[in-house]
């Protein structure tokens, strides 16, 4: 078992300069050889984590309000989880589904199956990541229509490689260098804080749906052409970015009307995230196609992509992964969903209500905050030059982000100029408070 935080380790405690001597001599080396690419906010060297605390290589614990970008569902090293993979490693570690057969599959396959909305026979493919959850739905959707076009949304994140990045519409640095990508056209994603169409959120969904009705298919793309329109049911790299339930339900119209596959990336809004095992749920429409990783085996590499039985009708060698659905990560998301289900889910949906009560009075009192929203624990605040003009702010996000990290809260930014609250779904009413209270200490100080 894991080395226990000690003494009081529910609340964050610093003790060195941040970062630390042993976490700056770690971040030299890091900074000399490894790949550039790597996006890091702030200078935490991690050494141990427990629930929703994490301690540094100097002994300084903070609150994680991050979860390893919202994976760490479960918490760190949740003694259930750690149970269920040291059983796993003493007995076989792998053996390659993609040949073989191993019971755990199996298992987490009826259950995955089993809670995806709809009621419908469903299989499940077995990947490592988001990323190539995203890749299988595409091959997947491209044999199952005949069809080579995509649909994607702006402000999205599917993934960085290449299929997933043509979906992407985050930051033009993902994408930089990497073209061509597939056919994939983007079209605004239906969020009315700052709606292109400057309309009620009624208006605003029916507007960005009749741009693929209205313009798109009459215009540069053949409906008969699309295979599928992908799309996060609450946007997640985007901003946390929550759409009125109309939206979904025309892109459900949409696609039924025009034979096109409906996939919802769930990698981010799923497994309980949101208060519910699917984010979807939300919004009551049932998907074709759905992808799911991150907190789906609390910290392991593991994604799924789950699709129609009828749907998924590849044959024997058409997509297949070596370590996809390794028996390791299997059993710790059996573990996982079991408890998603005992209890995390409903603690996700309680705690997350909690803070947002809490927090919708913060555009009033803290001239920076332009808006609040979210589901469960996938909360968005957005930071804003003036209130009026909603003008983005991104250098005051990430003053925010780095403030917080200062004052032992990790969080992370996301769109162009949000914050993100994904913290695991273990946290307690203490750890929200004491989240809650430092990002208004640190609201107030940006005024300063």
């Amino acid at each position: 078992m894991p080395t226990q935080i000690a003494a009081q380790p529910f609340l964050p405690s610093l003790v060195t300069p941040l970062p630390g001597p042993k976490a700056a001599e770690i971040i030299a080396r890091d900074q000399a050889i490894l790949s550039p690419s790597y996006t890091r906010c702030y200078p935490l060297v991690m050494k141990r984590g427990e629930g929703a605390m994490v301690e540094d290589v100097d002994g300084n614990r903070f609150l994680d309000f991050a979860a390893g970008i919202a994976v760490v569902a479960a918490g760190h090293a949740h003694p259930q989880v750690v149970k269920s993979i040291q059983e796993q490693a003493a007995e076989f570690l792998h053996m390659s589904g993609t040949d073989f057969y191993y019971e755990g599959m199996v298992q987490l396959a009826e259950k995955l199956a089993a809670l995806t909305p709809g009621g419908v026979p469903r299989r499940v493919y077995y990947g490592n990541s988001g990323a190539e959850a995203v890749e299988a739905a595409i091959k997947m959707a491209r044999y199952h229509t005949g069809r080579d076009k995509f649909i994607a949304f702006l402000g999205g994140f599917h993934g960085r490689t290449m299929g997933a990045l043509s979906l992407t519409g985050s930051k033009v640095t993902q994408r930089r260098g990497f073209h061509p990508p597939l056919p994939v056209q983007h079209i605004p994603y239906a969020y009315c804080y700052r709606c292109p169409y400057g309309q009620r959120p009624e208006s605003c969904n029916v507007e960005c749906v009749k741009i693929l009705e209205e313009q798109l298919f009459k215009t540069i793309l053949p409906a008969e052409e699309v295979a599928a329109i992908v799309v996060e049911p609450i946007q997640g790299e985007g901003g946390y970015l929550v759409p009125p339930k109309k939206f979904h339900e025309e892109l459900r119209r949409v696609a039924d009307k025009y034979g096109i596959l409906l996939v919802h990336d769930e990698v981010q809004s799923g497994m309980g995230r949101t208060g519910r095992m699917f984010a979807s749920e939300h919004f009551e429409v049932t998907p074709d196609i759905v992808t799911l990783a991150k907190g789906i085996a609390s910290g392991m590499p593991l994604s799924a992509t789950i699709a129609s039985a009828g749907i998924m009708n590849w044959p024997a060698g058409a997509h297949a992964s070596t370590f996809g659905g390794n028996p390791v990560s299997i059993a710790a998301a059996l573990t996982t969903i079991e408890l998603l289900e005992e209890s995390l889910i409903q603690n996700a949906a309680a705690m997350g209500d909690y803070m947002l009560h809490r927090m919708r009075s913060w555009p009033e009192r803290f001239p920076f905050v332009g808006d609040v929203r979210g589901r469960g624990l996938m909360i968005g605040v957005e930071l804003v030059r003036d209130q009026q003009t909603k003008e983005r702010a991104p250098e005051l996000r990430d003053r925010l982000e780095f403030m917080a990290f200062e004052r032992g809260l990790l969080i992370l930014g996301a769109g162009q100029n949000s914050i993100r609250l994904c913290p695991p779904l273990v946290i307690t009413h203490d750890q929200a408070d004491f989240a809650m209270d430092t990002l208004e200490q640190c609201l107030l100080s940006l005024e300063q």
